[in-house]
């Protein structure tokens, strides 16, 4: 076929390739083997998890601003977001104060974990004069009900004796009154976008606690008390606000966060990729093309619950343009992603749609592959590129 434009919007590939570097490296090898008339078009993705804030950044000309904020566990560290200052729009992910990776493995305790540092990052985007805040909330430490992000906003949290209540997931169990009197007023006139790549409620098997509390450091007993401490949080929260927001998908995110966002700042809790395809626009950029490459680490089952490559391809559907994806590795039954607009799917190793009878990689090879992400995806362009031009889609 005769291709004149190929849109390339691939997510990042964990532990080697950022979604910009992963789309550099493909048209480097797809230009090595195709006309030079080709134009391409390279649009990071990401869909609420890792790379969406470097994603956002790109697709909409931010600036990072740097700050010294308090980490999960209050100890000072250097973070960073991005503003769009022609637009007053702030792009932020709590995981750059509160997350897993900005404190070490042996001292997570999401009985003392705060979201503080968050808050902090959203008050300095407040002083620039932030009049949207896209805000994702994945990869979090804590279990506090974004209570600790409240109280940096100015929000405060009593017992029953009117003593305020620390920081932490585990002091929630004590909560008898908010107090919103001294929230900072400009909240109110922001508008709040929420990145939220899972739909859990707040309690339950399926809860912020259950699901994730064991990765935040949380011992049995410690998920007992944690799940009573959102318990008691959601009730004090009805009678606060006259609504019940603990069943909404998303509101057991980020340890409970999801339900403070709903209730403090009326926001909505949108599907990552959805986000992402909006502010950069990909449908816009998909017209006239003639393919469209996406991709992720791993296509497997999961890859069709919201993950990047189907969104680009409902995308591209629209738009009536074919899609390939590149993954590093495909899982089994990866083949549902073709009822899905993925047309083709190549991989780095092992099986793929070119290679049905590939063994399946071996640990080195997959080492050798998140090692030397960008000679091999190179070379994948490459390969794409010479089969785009003895095969029709």
């Amino acid at each position: 076929m005769r291709v004149k434009k190929i849109v390339i919007a691939p997510d990042s590939f964990k532990e080697s390739l950022s979604a910009a570097e992963a789309g550099r490296a493909l048209q480097m090898g797809l230009s090595a083997v195709l006309p030079e008339s080709v134009d391409y078009d390279i649009v990071p993705m990401a869909d609420g998890g890792e790379g969406t804030m470097q994603s956002l950044h790109s697709a909409l000309g931010g600036d990072y601003q740097k700050i010294k904020v308090d980490n999960a566990l209050g100890e000072e560290i250097s973070a960073q977001y991005s503003y769009v200052f022609n637009q007053n729009t702030a792009i932020i992910e709590l995981a750059e104060a509160s997350g897993l990776e900005r404190i070490f493995e042996k001292d997570r305790n999401p009985l003392l974990t705060s979201t503080f540092g968050t808050g902090q990052i959203i008050q300095d985007a407040l002083d620039k004069g932030a009049e949207k805040i896209i805000l994702g909330i994945g990869g979090s430490a804590t279990n506090d009900g974004g209570t600790g992000m409240l109280r940096a906003l100015g929000v405060r949290f009593f017992d029953e004796n009117e003593e305020a209540l620390p920081g932490g997931g585990a002091s929630l169990k004590r909560l008898n009154r908010i107090d919103t009197s001294e929230m900072d007023p400009r909240i109110k006139d922001v508008e709040f976008e929420i990145v939220c790549d899972v739909d859990n409620p707040l309690l339950g098997e399926r809860g912020a606690t259950k699901t994730y509390g064991v990765q935040k450091g949380a011992s049995e007993t410690d998920l007992e008390t944690l799940e009573a401490a959102l318990t008691q949080y959601r009730d004090v929260l009805e009678q606060t606000f006259n609504h019940d927001y603990s069943e909404v998908p998303g509101a057991g995110a980020a340890g409970g966060t999801g339900i403070a966002l709903l209730a403090f700042f009326s926001a909505a809790l949108t599907r990552g990729i959805d986000v992402v395809l909006k502010e950069t626009k990909l449908e816009e950029r998909l017209k006239n093309a003639d393919l469209c490459i996406t991709g992720e680490g791993k296509i497997d089952t999961q890859t069709i619950y919201g993950k990047t490559p189907i969104g680009v391809a409902e995308a591209a559907k629209r738009r009536g343009v074919p899609v390939v994806a590149v993954c590093g590795v495909v899982g089994e039954d990866y083949e549902i992603v073709h009822d899905y607009g993925i047309s083709y799917v190549f991989s780095l190793v092992g099986r793929d749609d070119k290679n049905k009878q590939a063994d399946k990689p071996s640990k080195k090879e997959i080492s050798d592959a998140i090692e030397n992400g960008f000679s091999h995806m190179v070379e994948k362009g490459r390969e794409i590129g010479e089969w785009l031009q003895d095969k029709s889609l």
